[in-house]
């Protein structure tokens, strides 16, 4: 088996409501994605000696992923605060994305790994929240 990973960034707001520090408050981040795919190489054909074509999985993700959350303000689908907010800002024609869960790097790495496992063989999502903080999920839920 192999693995390969391509990266991606994107901007995202979002908030922690409730949270005892400062990302209680509204703010965004440039975040780094890394999605790792594993499988054997293709044995023939064009795409021989490769897991998957790294042009495929950028339009996959680009699809999936970065279109819904770059520039959008991310919110908890289930907290009435950050829905409150999130109104507010559809109503003023802005960009919003509703996950069901809170907007943590982890929490976030699990809904995208959700998002691309029907596409792409994942074996791992690494999210950067800042250039010196990630986190990476492989698919096991606690």
């Amino acid at each position: 088996m192999m693995r390969i990973a391509k990266e991606f960034t994107f901007d995202m707001a979002h908030m922690l409501d409730g949270h005892d520090g400062k990302c209680h408050h509204l703010h965004g981040h440039t975040y780094t994605l890394q999605v790792e795919v594993a499988g054997d190489l293709i044995a023939d054909g064009s795409k021989a000696g490769m897991v998957l074509d790294y042009g495929d999985i950028k339009r996959i993700v680009k699809e999936h992923v970065t279109a819904k959350l770059d520039h959008a303000f991310a919110y908890f689908e289930e907290n009435e605060n950050e829905c409150r907010i999130a109104k507010l800002l559809q109503e003023m024609d802005r960009k919003t994305v509703a996950l069901p869960c809170r907007t943590t790097a982890e929490g976030m790495a699990m809904v995208i790994f959700d998002w691309l496992v029907p596409y792409l063989p994942v074996s791992a999502i690494r999210l950067g929240e800042t250039p010196t903080s990630f986190c990476e999920y492989r698919g096991e839920r606690a």
